[in-house]
């Protein structure tokens, strides 16, 4: 008799918990750390900056996302006994000292974290967050801030323009667990849609943890298993309003009018009560049209390839429609490349030369200048220079020598955040076709340091 297969174990599962944060890296990062405290540099001090150079295509604007799982890893990174053992196992680092590993054992992030509020428009070369902290710490932070920060990014951006195209009476469901390209992902575009504007997730484990209640109809094989085995369509929809009255109804698996029309009978008979049906396929327009003739007071979602273009196109051609489910194109896509840069070391400010790849050198700060409610321009400057008579500095301390500064915001408080930035843009900005990428104003003395460092570099190359 064979004997039987053992289950995985805790270290063998893909599921990320805070205890494996200090392993989710990329080697380099540790390869590097290694050298920066081989070469006695434990103390020096480097600044990071995370920022996109540019945006994914039709995109004026980004919404920053990403802060609350930030916080959650740098409160919690450290590495354990067992993480360091296999580390050295595999043979790598064999030829670093003992004081790596002394370094690693009592790892406790020490230095700041400066970063956006969450739900704030930013543009590119604007840093979304900076790390400053001994320089070996700041380094191995960088591949898990850039998976959180430029995930979380890309979907509250996206559940931003669906939430502006679709306007502020619509019903936006957030349906892509199934699209994201992890069960964790799919935990972060949840946290990040509802951020950013959404009314609910379909997915349960988000919505427990974020402390709402989660929403979703049914799909089309609950209709054709009911209709293979109780008879029909009304059979199926009896049976799951025998169990969940009233619930939302999905009305296209056969024939949507039919469908809508047997409903309005049940209704026009007092037989039933409806709080909404999803249709998911088919000419949506016309179908919306016919469905709200025979069901004028019953809310009507549409889902199935949802985004921000395709509810404009809705829109714009006469769609009768009160919401919409919205799940694979938002929470996959072109990806929001942000990036990680080191921008001083030692108070020395540093910046990259490469062609199309070059960076401003020095700590920055956004100024931004908000007149009547409306936006007017950024400016991006060094952290140490003043605001302009109405300029407002945008980066704020959240982590300072290690200690968190400030509460977590709520969604509540996100997604009304994220609304008014959204609203305080010119429509050029905000438009989905041909957006307006706004230029941000440097500052003189950015201006004078970039040529500065620049003229060094040329001097220093080899």
């Amino acid at each position: 008799m064979a004997s039987p297969i053992a289950p995985l174990t805790d270290e063998q599962r893909l599921t990320v918990r805070p205890e494996d944060y200090s392993l989710l890296t990329d080697l380099y990062q540790l390869t590097m750390s290694a050298c920066y405290l081989g070469e006695g540099l434990e103390t020096e001090r480097g600044s990071f900056e995370l920022f996109a150079r540019k945006f994914p295509p039709g995109f004026g604007y980004a919404i920053a996302f990403g802060l609350e799982t930030a916080i959650d890893y740098l409160e919690n990174l450290h590495f354990t006994r067992s993480q360091l053992q296999e580390l050295r196992e595999t043979g790598i680092f064999s030829q670093t000292g003992d004081r790596f590993w002394e370094f690693l054992a009592n790892f406790r992030f020490e230095g700041d974290l400066w970063a956006l509020p969450e739900g704030t428009m930013v543009f590119p070369h604007e840093p979304i967050l900076r790390i400053e902290a001994p320089l070996w710490q700041a380094q191995l932070l960088e591949s898990y801030l850039l998976n959180v920060v430029n995930y979380q990014t890309l979907i509250g951006t996206r559940a931003a323009r669906i939430r502006d195209v679709a306007g502020d009476r619509a019903l936006l469901l957030e349906f892509g667990t199934r699209r994201a390209f992890s069960p964790q992902a799919s935990l972060y575009a949840a946290r990040a849609a509802l951020a950013a504007g959404f009314d609910s997730t379909s997915n349960v484990l988000a919505a427990f943890k974020l402390g709402r209640k989660p929403t979703g109809t049914m799909a089309h094989s609950f209709i054709q298993a009911l209709v293979a085995m109780e008879g029909s369509e009304a059979n199926a929809f009896t049976a799951f309003h025998h169990h969940f009255p009233g619930a939302p109804l999905l009305i296209d698996t056969f024939d949507t009018v039919a469908a809508a029309r047997y409903l309005a009978n049940r209704l026009e008979g007092d037989e039933i009560e409806l709080h909404g049906v999803r249709i998911d396929s088919g000419d949506i327009v016309a179908l919306s049209q016919e469905v709200r003739s025979h069901l004028p007071d019953v809310p009507i979602l549409a889902s199935g390839d949802m985004d921000e273009w395709e509810i404009a196109r809705l829109l714009a051609e006469g769609a009768t429609l009160d919401g919409y489910g919205i799940g694979t194109k938002l929470v996959s896509g072109e990806p929001f490349n942000g990036v990680y840069k080191l921008v001083e070391v030692d108070g020395i400010p540093v910046m990259k030369k490469s062609s199309g790849k070059s960076t401003y050198p020095g700590r920055k700060q956004i100024f931004r200048r908000i007149e009547e409610g409306q936006w007017k321009g950024d400016r991006l400057g060094l952290a140490d220079e003043s605001p302009e008579p109405g300029e407002e500095p945008l980066l704020q301390p959240i982590i300072v020598n290690g200690d968190r500064q400030q509460p977590l915001d709520s969604l509540e408080t996100l997604s009304k955040r994220t609304r008014d930035n959204v609203m305080q843009l010119p429509g050029d900005v905000r438009d989905i076709h041909q957006p307006h990428v706004p230029d941000v104003q440097i500052s003189p003395a950015l201006t004078q340091l970039r040529d500065r460092v620049s003229q060094h570099l040329n001097q220093s190359s080899v």
